[in-house]
């Protein structure tokens, strides 16, 4: 991802800002996906923000015996530029995966570490991507993201979000497809295997949600569920990314189970 030369707001992010840290992150994972056989950059776009030319970042990991055939998974994060944990939560799931890609055994998943890219780009208020339709998207990126969902054909989605403010627990929401089969303590994730994690788990299969790739399910080819990793808004940097790093990797454990189980049903 490139930060274009200044007018106005835009420009270079400041020194030690978020922002810049994001951006280190990014240009060592695309460093990174030169020379790897599972991790691949493909960014998405060009779109218009602030009347200039952008890009999405996208990193796409194939597993070891991946074929046409896998389980695709997105994982989405960085909904919104004035907290960037989740995204660069996300880029060290990235960088994890490219050194043990037994953890993505088989699977397909595309990682967008940054949905908030004008945000971040413009200095814009909340736009408040999280929650925006994608049956009817009304930015740029969101419609973005809705055109890769049909033509990939996601089995589910994975949403790395901040918790509000006063939340001091993890919460996993499951919701769509197989949200009772995904329910805690069988195919999604156990209490055991969260350890000392603070967590609270919902599930819920949701008939016609509003918000999110779910709300345009009727015209993707597959009928996914969605997973939203949300983690409390007061942990550390380092906190939130082992947190999410953590409960992604056993979460992807836990699937590729899941999905061996199905295979032979």
């Amino acid at each position: 991802m490139s930060f274009p030369s200044r007018p106005a707001a835009l420009g270079e992010p400041l020194p030690g800002s978020p922002a810049a840290a994001l951006r280190s992150d990014l240009s060592a994972l695309y460093a990174l996906a030169q020379d790897s056989r599972h991790v691949f950059a493909s960014p998405i776009g060009p779109f218009e923000s602030a009347g200039q030319a952008a890009v999405m970042p996208r990193f796409v990991f194939f597993g070891p015996h991946a074929s046409d055939d896998s389980w695709r998974l997105a994982f989405l994060a960085g909904f919104d530029h004035r907290d960037l944990r989740a995204s660069r939560a996300l880029v060290a799931l990235a960088t994890r995966l490219s050194g043990d890609s037994e953890t993505g055994h088989a699977l397909n998943l595309t990682l967008f570490p940054l949905v908030d890219v004008s945000g971040l780009l413009a200095g814009a208020a909340e736009r408040d991507l999280a929650g925006a339709s994608w049956a009817r998207p009304a930015s740029p990126e969101i419609g973005l993201l809705a055109q890769d969902s049909r033509q990939r054909a996601y089995h589910g989605f994975v949403r790395i979000e901040t918790a509000t403010s006063g939340e001091d627990r993890i919460t996993l929401r499951i919701r769509g497809a197989f949200a009772d089969e995904l329910a805690p303590g069988l195919a999604l994730i156990s209490a055991e295997e969260t350890g000392s994690l603070p967590v609270r788990f919902e599930a819920a299969a949701v008939a016609a949600p509003q918000d999110g790739p779910l709300s345009q399910a009727n015209s993707l080819p597959v009928a996914p569920f969605e997973l939203t990793v949300r983690i409390p808004a007061s942990w550390s940097e380092a906190e939130y990314q082992s947190a999410a790093v953590v409960l992604l990797e056993r979460f992807l454990r836990r699937y590729r189970a899941f999905q061996a189980y199905s295979q032979h049903l």
